[in-house]
């Protein structure tokens, strides 16, 4: 069986999250910035009138402390919604992070 799954070439996949962010057009450059740091990518921008919304889709293990961010960066007037979207393959180096990890907690004290 474990000589077969290797053969099979696995991958590792991540929940990614559909997300709609509201925030005042004046903010718009350092919300930018900060989603697409969180591996963020943005499917629509449209403006109305002072007020800037932003949709797009973000693995949900980067959107833990978002709402924190977001306030600061608004001062405290962004606010955002999201929802499950999709499975998506976790980047290479990222499943390699994870696999290293997995290993270490399966060694045996000691060894």
């Amino acid at each position: 069986m474990r000589e077969m799954f290797k053969k099979t070439k696995p991958v590792l996949l991540e929940p990614v999250m559909r997300i709609e962010i509201e925030i005042p057009t004046e903010f718009q450059g350092p919300v930018v910035g900060n989603f697409t740091g969180r591996r963020g990518m943005i499917t629509t921008t449209e403006m109305i009138g002072p007020m800037t919304r932003i949709e797009g889709q973000v693995p949900l293990a980067e959107v833990f402390g978002y709402s924190t961010d977001l306030r600061s960066l608004t001062q405290g007037q962004g606010t955002f919604t999201m929802e499950f979207a999709l499975y998506r393959r976790l980047p290479g180096n990222l499943q390699r992070e994870v696999i290293e990890e997995r290993k270490k907690e399966l060694e045996p004290a000691g060894a």
